[in-house]
Order: structure tokens, then sequence, then C-alpha cells
């Protein structure tokens, strides 16, 4: 592919909230060609896709197509997006990458290495055991260079990454008192759920309450410790839900191995994300808050150091729907294809 020419992006489970989002975001990207936007099955089919998010009257005309091979393959598709459910993803993914095609699946059919972690997602069966050792977990911070050259990239949970983005900096830089614990308290936007109601994210249900849920068995939580390289025990992760559409707030809770003070805290966090666009630390005594990320790509982390200077708080904050899902998904594509990693994005 020449330095000018435009990629061609197509986006299996457009009408989905995170699908709409990533739509929103390659729509405006210098560098793509207006995305491919495709239905696996349903009503929505040939639809215009103005009638389900009004919010894009006015963008083109965009049609949901039903998913085909034929009909990538006409496009000259490059890249795949797939904000699937992970069963189509295990069936799809494979054979995009044997086609030529790169995939940055949204589910979580490809993030996990560990059978204990990923049977909440059902066993692999002998291909799929050997596909997932190909796909690169999409977390550029940590893993920018392995995504460049990926032909699959599982972009990861929305609270994974609020929660490694917390933790990796006092983790790998082995300050933590990991026989202490952690616990990570998370509280996401009803968004987070996804775009099919149930009981559990109905209106009369969600506003005027705060929740928990999935206590010691949410999906997220073999993410997390995989890609920090702690075990199990180590991790006490709770997610919650909030009464608001979007944003996720983290607040992780973690010892020392030594006594440190606020300015070498803080140090370690900036050393850490160096380079990394998308990640802001704050200063303390500043800390995050939901308002801030909202409708961006930034993770917003801040602390604060207990008197004893070994007790530790952390906050994160980011969107759901973007660094969380759909804006984190074409960060990755622009690492994949050599772009600037914050094109369409700021």
């Amino acid at each position: 592919m020449t330095a000018n020419a435009k990629i061609q992006p197509a986006i299996v489970g457009a009408s989905g909230y995170s699908g709409f989002e990533a739509t929103k975001l390659l729509l405006r990207h210098p560098q793509v060609k207006s995305p491919l936007l495709l239905a696996r099955e349903g009503g929505e089919q040939g639809k215009p896709f103005s009638d389900l998010y009004p919010q894009l009257s006015g963008n083109g005309t965009h049609s949901l197509e039903p998913f085909s091979w034929e009909l990538l393959r006409a496009h000259g598709v490059d890249v795949l997006y797939l904000a699937t459910p992970h069963e189509v993803s295990r069936d799809v993914a494979p054979e995009a990458a044997e086609r030529g095609i790169r995939v940055i699946d949204l589910s979580g059919a490809w993030r996990l290495r560990e059978e204990q972690h990923r049977a909440v997602y059902g066993s692999y069966d002998g291909a799929a055991e050997h596909f997932a050792s190909r796909a690169v977990y999409g977390l550029p911070e940590l893993h920018r260079a392995r995504i460049s050259d990926a032909e699959v990239v599982a972009n990861p949970g929305c609270y994974a990454t609020s929660s490694i983005l917390a933790l990796a900096p006092l983790v790998m830089s082995d300050l933590l008192d990991l026989e202490h614990g952690i616990v990570c308290d998370s509280k996401s936007g009803v968004s987070g759920a996804g775009k099919q109601p149930s009981a559990r994210t109905h209106f009369v249900e969600v506003v005027d309450n705060f929740s928990a849920y999935s206590v010691f068995n949410h999906r997220h939580v073999g993410e997390i410790v995989e890609q920090l390289h702690l075990q199990d025990w180590q991790l006490t992760f709770t997610p919650h839900l909030l009464p608001i559409p979007r944003g996720i707030l983290s607040t992780v809770y973690v010892r020392l191995r030594t006594p440190a003070s606020e300015a070498q805290v803080f140090s370690t966090f900036q050393q850490f994300y160096r380079g990394s666009a998308f990640v802001r630390v704050f200063p303390p005594p500043r800390l995050p808050q939901v308002q801030f990320s909202t409708y961006t790509n930034y993770c917003d982390i801040g602390f604060a150091l207990g008197p004893d200077r070994q007790r530790l708080v952390v906050i994160a904050c980011l969107d759901n729907l973007l660094k969380g899902a759909a804006g984190q998904a074409v960060q990755n594509m622009n690492l994949m294809f050599g772009f600037s990693e914050q094109e369409a994005l700021i």
C-alpha cells in the first residue's frame, strides 16, 4: 500500500453502540475510505444507517449491508472491525485473516490466554487455540510495537483498560506489595452493557440507583491479571452500574512495598506513559472525574497517597465506548497501518 493510498474499513455490527462510535470516527478519518457497514442477520439489513442513528444524517448515504465475503472482496476491504458477540468473532475472524484482511475484534473472543480465564467465553477447539496465539492484545500503551505488525488485534475490555492502565506503572516497576493484594472497584455507565436491553439495564432499574454485579466472576478479570502477570488471588475486582449513559471510574486500592513520596509516584506514572498521548496523568491532589474523559479517547489517571506513604489509591477514568472500545480500536488501526496514533481521535 502506498503512503497516499486510503484503506477500506468494514464494520460488522455497526448498529451497536461501539459500532456506531467506530463509524463516526472512521467517517472523519482522512486516511480511510467511507466504512462498509455490515449486519450479520435480522431486520436491520438494507436500512439506511441514518434511520438507526439520525445523528449521521447529512454524512452521505450509508446502509447496513448483509455480511458476505464476496462483498468484502468486491470492496477491497483492508481491515475488518468486529463489534459482535464473541461467538460471531470466533467464526469470522479466522477466515478474515486467511483472506488477508486484518482484524480488530471488539469482543472477548481472543483476549485471553489461560484456560481458566477464557472459559467464560467457552472453550476453544484446536483451530481456535492456534488462531488465538496469533492475536495481539490491543492495549497500545503496553503493546504498541506488536500491534503495528498484528494481523489480528483483540481490543481490550473497557473495565480492563481502566484497571490495567491504573496499575501497570506500579506493577511493572515492582513498587507494589502484592502479598497485600489489590482491590479494584469499577463503575460504568449503562452503555457498557450493550444496546440490547435487559431487566437489569431498564431505565426504571437504573435511574436513582447504584448496584454491584458479577462479584468475583466478571469476565474482564482474566484480562487484568494476565496483562499484569498477577495471580488471581492478588486481585479483588467489583464492577458497579452507574445511572449514567457512559463513562467508567475505577478506584484501585494498593499498598507500596516501601514508603514513597508523591513526587516519586507521580514520576513513575509520567515516565511509564511518556509518549502515550491518550493517557493523562494528573498531579496530586487533582483527581479524575468521569466528565473529564467522556466523549474523548483519553484515560485520565490520578492518585492519593496515604499519610503512611504506603497506602495508595489510584483513580482512572475513561469513556467506555471510546478508549474502552471504538476509540481504542481506531487507535489500534492507526498503529497497524502506520498512521499517526492520534488520527481522527483528537
